[in-house]
């Protein structure tokens, strides 16, 4: 059972990840991002209005979801998970929803979940496609499925390519139910590809990376937590 969340990001699947996990039940939520809402978000960021155009994202979807979930406990915190905080935050809760869209800070999500051993769900979306997929203890990371980020210029963030709002909100609640399967499955996990425009849907399992630079044999002992070039940004 679930009983402490860490939303990394107030964002197109930060927000709707929240909702679904307090609908499910889970008590407490701790939600970290240190943007302010935008007028040009609020197609996708459910629990923005335009009256909330300017404040901190975290102060806006922990008002709401407090006025929706009257006994739910919710946490806001005006910063990054980054390289100084990550590891204190991961150990302090159950599972980390991956609500960035910035492929460095992604890269660092995962490479906290296999120091601390604390599941992560990783999500991504782009235009009209997006994926997810839950990191295990002991099981495949983001590393074993791409390797290593792309640089930075080569990856547009959402701002700058666009995200069809729903298609968010589906990656974003789809990481909520792969945060709730509790199930360990440390030999393999599923990456979850949703393309919008075929309406089609792929389950690819993907197993450890013998030469994974994260979670590999000789990569033991060796990690530590590097701060990505771009900062920390919310879908």
């Amino acid at each position: 059972m679930i009983r402490r969340a860490l939303i990394a990001g107030a964002g197109g699947l930060g927000c709707p990840a929240s909702l679904a996990l307090a609908r499910a039940g889970v008590p407490e939520l701790t939600i970290a991002d240190p943007d302010r809402v935008d007028a040009s978000n609020l197609h996708r960021q459910l629990w923005h209005r335009t009256s909330d155009v300017g404040r901190l994202k975290v102060e806006s979807a922990a008002d709401h979801l407090r006025q929706a979930f009257p006994g739910l406990r919710v946490q806001a915190m005006p910063v990054s998970v980054g390289a100084d905080n990550a590891l204190e935050l991961f150990h302090a809760h159950d599972v980390v929803i991956d609500g960035t869209d910035r492929a460095g800070a992604k890269f660092l999500l995962s490479d906290a979940s296999v120091l601390t051993g604390v599941p992560l769900v990783y999500g991504g979306v782009l235009r009209m496609s997006g994926q997810a997929m839950r990191i295990e203890p002991g099981g495949p990371c983001l590393r074993c499925v791409f390797e290593r980020p792309p640089p930075p210029e080569l990856v547009p963030a959402c701002a700058e390519a666009g995200v069809l709002g729903p298609m968010a909100g589906v990656i974003g609640a789809l990481q909520a139910v792969l945060a709730l399967d509790g199930l360990p499955r440390p030999e393999w996990a599923r990456l979850v590809v949703v393309d919008g425009e075929s309406f089609s849907q792929r389950v690819l399992n993907v197993r450890p990376a013998k030469d994974c630079a994260a979670c590999g044999p000789t990569s033991r002992g060796r990690l530590s937590l590097i701060e990505p070039a771009e900062a920390q940004c919310a879908s």
